[in-house]
């Protein structure tokens, strides 16, 4: 028996999230069935960020157990056969059998894009949010950093979440801007259901002029999802890095 990590790259738009649904295709659920179809044995995957649907990724973590003879490198190539195009393993490797994704130490980083003109670009318009409102950059880099440290997040988070905590540590946010696209970079030890989204979301109500960047610090303090701003799209929210440390 030996344990394989896949690091694992995927388009979310036609897929409900990463994790098993009942009423639809999953990451999960594909990389279950040829990853069974593959070895011959009954695979089940463990993830590391459990994203939700229409999201994308780079980089997510998966693991696996198997008795299979193949070499653990070579799976990522056999595996690629199979899947369907839009999803893609960038790597694969044994690791520690006791090696579990959700219970090391890790950073997460996410972006979100935002294409800013007069009008839509087709090419973008799986992979960032339009807009045709100018955003003041330098008031959402200003309210963004308010956000860094260790918080409550109960503002920034979806009323339906299950986490026991909502206490999170963000480790940086960028704001970057080139020619018509705004990207908010964000990295943290873990993220609360929507919780990148509402951030983002509340920084471009700040962007619009809607309120002053320190109104961040208040929205913060009160502890209440009807302060921050609005959950914006998935389409615009890409898993980009992930480190264990």
């Amino acid at each position: 028996m030996m344990r394989v990590k896949l690091i694992v790259a995927y388009d979310g738009t036609a897929y409900h999230g990463w994790q098993l649904q009942k009423n639809g295709n999953t990451i999960e659920a594909e990389l279950n069935k040829h990853l069974s179809a593959l070895l011959e044995e009954d695979i089940q995957v463990i993830g590391a960020s459990r994203t939700d649907a229409g999201v994308h990724a780079h980089c997510n973590v998966a693991v696996f157990d198997t008795v299979t003879r193949m070499p653990a490198e070579k799976i990522s190539y056999a595996l690629n056969q199979r899947l369907p195009e839009d999803i893609r393993i960038q790597s694969s490797r044994r690791v520690a059998d006791d090696f579990h994704p959700r219970k090391c130490k890790s950073i997460k980083t996410y972006e979100y894009r935002i294409w800013c003109g007069e009008f839509p670009m087709p090419t973008e318009r799986l992979y960032s949010y339009f807009m045709y409102t100018p955003l003041r950059v330098e008031w959402m880099r200003e309210a963004a950093a308010y956000l860094e440290g260790k918080h409550d997040f109960a503002s920034f988070c979806s009323v339906d979440s299950q986490a026991e905590s909502t206490v999170r540590t963000i480790y940086g946010i960028e704001i970057l801007e080139e020619k018509n696209m705004v990207r908010i970079r964000i990295s943290g030890n873990g993220f609360l259901y929507n919780m990148v989204r509402i951030i983002a979301g509340t920084l471009v109500e700040i962007g619009k002029g809607k309120y002053p960047p320190e109104r961040i610090a208040d929205i913060l303090e009160s502890c209440d999802r009807q302060k921050a701003g609005p959950t914006l799209p998935a389409r615009g929210l890409t898993l980009v890095q992930y480190d264990f440390i």
